[in-house]
């Protein structure tokens, strides 16, 4: 018997209820695999049906579609001679489960349900299956009648088993089962198993790449083993990017790894793996022990399929396949790179003509809008590289020439269109100047529009009908007055952007006309704030940027200004933030930080204290009494102001005062939340109240609360205490 193998993996560009499609896409990477060597092919998660159906999981139907592709790949010979693990939920005495279908040769040999399922962040599991209770455990299940004819038989072993081939045996575990502490990889490699494969539907989120891959490696650096990594790629039709990385890692090193990002609809990683290798790894005395005393016992299903040959290990040709250093993005190149990719997605699947944004001359619109530009470098790059799919999408999507654009600046024009819609007191040349310059590099189609006419039509509204006439504050209006008057001009740029989306394709002479997909461009820390006018500009199709923070937004800006050729960034990066809603005079320029009280990156601070160290106002408060206060130690070996400059050094009543003022408007402003635009997942403190951050939007009054009372006695006490001193 032989000891090498090839053993293949792979990420696919799934899409929601797309039954068909998806299943050809799976057909194509088993097809690959086979024409690479492989023996063993393992998919993503639920990669029959996509990921995200949400809801449509409880339907009967979705359930009858996923047999009847099933039934496409058993009985499709050209798939035979070759081991494949497919993800499709499956009913089981009245029960839904999330499972993974192992076949081979047109057979099902066990149908394995997930048992650890995902139930929080983005993740509802529990809400639309069962976890599978009883480990080591199975029964039959009885199989629809169109699948007993090319199976020969009425059942199938359904629950936890592995699979033994003369030359190995192969386990399966599913997503979060990886990442639980006590997860089946670790008693199925006790009990002999040396092939794992997971199959995933792990979603992007900055920095998330290197937390996985630790977790990944880990699970054989200690046990040994292979161990198949798979996931889905793109956006299939939720907030939700999955971000690939196909892996294969022997012995807790990684030998092969796929693309993070990528517009290709399938993409298979194979290495080629000695079963003695794994073995070797093995032979310390405390796992011999341990695996000994293992009661951890796995059903085996027996196969005469073999992974190895003799002739194949007499091949010069094939020697296993070394370690290589992982590749993890840095987050400018992860923002790049993920939202191109996922606009591009959402924009064709979408069937629209394109995108608009309404371009300020503000940092968080530059980015949206370089984000744009992104996207069509990517595209240009795949149509270049012979990516079919994605040459057919940009000859749908590019009307206004009959041959495919070139450049990126060529696609963008074609694509997106970008509009200033100024104020002849409010808006200054500056910014006017900014939008018009970074339109020009990217190649977008431009529009420079004033609304004063439109905004003076509705405040002459209030003056006739109320004989009321407000004023902003630098004229002496009061709060409220001037808040009216902002948030005309910032909902008429709302109606305007839509206006201008539905009619743009049909006034430039698109051949079939179309609409334009509207970009938001609020960053998470203004959402949590509340710093955004409801139904203003905040409000549109999507929003690129909804949790990313303005920290890493500056960042990815600097990186493009180099990387994309584009020097005009640099006056984005240096300009003071402000939304231009008040009048500009020669002493007030109205400033975002100045106007919330706090800075972004304050407001980071009080994100990631609200949802990832699950922190309210008090808790809060009595963290950043030592992380923020004016006595904390500074920095070894750096006695100067500069050590943490971000950091603010405040007394305890200047802490509290900031905390206070954050949880005050988060409350007052949450319900600003429910109608908050879909944006693409970046961040573990998101404020999307759909589906990430569930919270209630009507708050009782702060200042009145028990929490801001405790926090005034606790500055008593800090104040007290120091006096004593």
């Amino acid at each position: 018997m032989g000891h090498l193998i090839t053993v293949a993996t792979c990420a696919l560009r799934q899409f929601a209820l797309d039954f068909e499609n998806n299943t050809a896409r799976i057909i194509e990477s088993i097809k690959q695999a086979k024409r690479l060597g492989a023996k063993v092919r393992v998919g993503p998660e639920l990669e029959i049906t996509g990921f995200g159906c949400g809801d449509h999981f409880l339907e009967q139907d979705l359930y009858l579609h996923c047999w009847e592709m099933m039934e496409r790949l058993l009985g499709d010979a050209t798939l035979h001679e070759i081991l494949i693990d497919v993800g499709m939920p499956v009913q089981h005495r009245g029960v839904r489960y999330d499972c993974r279908l192992i076949c081979l040769d047109g057979k099902i040999l066990l149908i394995r349900p997930k048992m650890w399922l995902a139930n929080d962040g983005n993740y509802f599991e529990m809400r639309h299956f069962t976890p599978w209770l009883r480990p080591r455990e199975f029964e039959m299940y009885h199989l629809p009648r169109m699948i007993q004819k090319l199976q020969g038989a009425s059942h199938v072993m359904f629950g936890e088993a592995v699979i033994s081939t003369p030359d190995t045996c192969i386990g399966a575990e599913t997503c979060e089962e990886l990442f639980t502490p006590d997860a089946p990889h670790i008693h199925m490699a006790l009990d002999g198993v040396e092939i794992f494969t997971n199959s995933s539907g792990s979603h992007f989120e900055l920095r998330k790449l290197d937390r996985r891959l630790q977790l990944i490696q880990e699970a054989t650096r200690k046990s040994g083993g292979c161990y198949l990594y798979s996931n889905q790629h793109g956006c299939d039709g939720d907030r939700l990017y999955f971000d690939g990385c196909a892996m294969i890692i022997v012995n807790g090193e990684v030998v092969a790894q796929g693309a993070q990002f990528s517009l290709d609809d399938v993409e298979v990683v194979t290495a080629t793996i000695d079963l003695e290798e794994l073995r070797a790894y093995r032979a310390a005395a405390s796992r011999g022990l341990q695996a000994a005393k293992s009661t951890a016992k796995y059903e085996r299903i027996q196969t005469n399929f073999q992974l190895s040959s003799e002739e194949g290990d007499r091949s010069l040709d094939r020697a296993p396949s070394l370690p290589t250093q992982p590749r993890i993005h840095s987050p400018e190149e992860e923002i790049a790179l993920a939202t191109g990719c996922y606009l591009w997605d959402y924009l064709t699947r979408s069937r629209q003509a394109g995108f608009l944004i309404p371009l300020s001359g503000g940092i968080d619109s530059c980015a949206t809008t370089v984000m744009v530009f992104s996207m069509c470098r990517l595209v240009i790059g795949a149509c270049k590289a012979g990516n079919e799919r994605v040459i057919q999408d940009v000859r749908r999507l590019a009307k206004y020439t009959d041959s495919i654009p070139e450049t990126p600046q060529e696609l963008c024009g074609q694509l997106f269109h970008t509009v200033y819609m100024g104020m002849s007191q409010q808006s200054s040349k500056e910014t006017r100047e900014r939008a018009r310059v970074l339109s020009e590099a990217i190649g977008s189609y431009h529009v420079n529009l004033d609304i004063d006419e439109v905004y003076n039509a509705q405040r002459n509204l209030l003056v006739k009908t109320l004989n009321f006439n407000p004023r902003f504050k630098v004229e002496g209006g009061s709060y409220q007055e001037n808040q009216t008057l902002q948030n005309i001009q910032a909902r008429s740029r709302m109606v305007t952007a839509y206006e201008f989306a539905q009619s743009l394709p049909e006034a430039r002479g698109r051949p079939g006309g179309g609409t334009l997909l509207v970009l938001g461009s609020a960053n998470v820390g203004e959402s949590l704030r509340g710093y955004l006018t409801k139904y203003d500009c905040s409000s549109a199709d999507i929003n690129p940027i909804g949790s990313i923070d303005k920290s890493d937004l500056k960042r990815f800006i600097a990186w493009a200004e180099k990387n994309f050729d584009l020097p005009c960034l640099h006056d984005f990066l240096t300009a003071v933030p402000t939304a231009e809603l008040e009048p500009i005079t020669e002493t007030y320029v109205q400033s975002d930080e100045a106007d919330m009280g706090m800075t972004y990156t304050e407001l980071t601070t009080f994100g990631r204290l609200r949802k990832v160290h699950k922190l309210g106002p008090y808790g809060a408060f009595q963290r950043l009494s030592h992380e923020w206060s004016k006595d904390r130690p500074r920095l070894p070996g750096n006695d100067n102001n500069d050590d943490d400059e971000d950091t603010p050094r405040l007394e305890p009543r200047a802490i509290a005062e900031k905390v206070k003022t954050f949880f005050h408007y988060y409350a007052v402003n949450r319900h600003k939340m429910t109608t908050l635009t879909p944006s693409l997942h970046c961040n573990d403190y998101s404020a999307d109240d759909n589906r990430f951050d569930m919270r209630p939007f009507l708050y009782p009054p702060g200042f009145e609360s028990w929490a801001f009372r405790k926090i005034d006695a606790e500055v008593e006490r800090m104040e007290g205490g120091r006096k004593k001193k």
